[in-house]
């Protein structure tokens, strides 16, 4: 999968505040903002320019695009696109429900992102 850009963009003058060092990116907004007005030398400002491939969009380094499961019965809809598409178990699922759901998912033969949180072995 190849990127456009990976680095993130730098909001304008993050390097002289340390507020806003490492904050996202804000629209610069100025009168007179070299950022806005896009001058030689500043830095770049997104555009949709630096947008992904079509093909490679919402798609993590494993090769699949990810859909966050709540219950069992959301990962049934994964059953035909399991080559393209990964489960990924919301952060509120207890550990029971998880353990249903990753035991479902090798029968049905999907990756599952996260499949060994929240699972203690005693």
């Amino acid at each position: 999968i190849v990127k456009k850009r990976t680095k993130k963009f730098a909001r304008h003058q993050s390097d002289l505040f340390l507020r806003i060092a490492n904050s996202s990116w804000r629209k610069p907004k100025g009168i007179d903002g070299r950022v806005r007005r896009r001058f030689k030398g500043s830095i770049p400002m997104p555009s949709i320019g630096y947008g992904s491939d079509k093909q490679t969009r919402n798609v993590h380094p494993h090769g699949f695009k990810t859909v966050v499961i709540n219950n069992v019965s959301e990962l049934e809809m994964l059953m035909m696109h399991n080559r393209t598409y990964a489960a990924t178990v919301a952060h509120s699922v207890s550990s029971r429900i998880r353990r249903e759901i990753v035991e479902r998912a090798e029968q049905l033969a999907i990756r599952v992102t996260n499949a060994n949180a929240k699972l203690r072995a005693e």
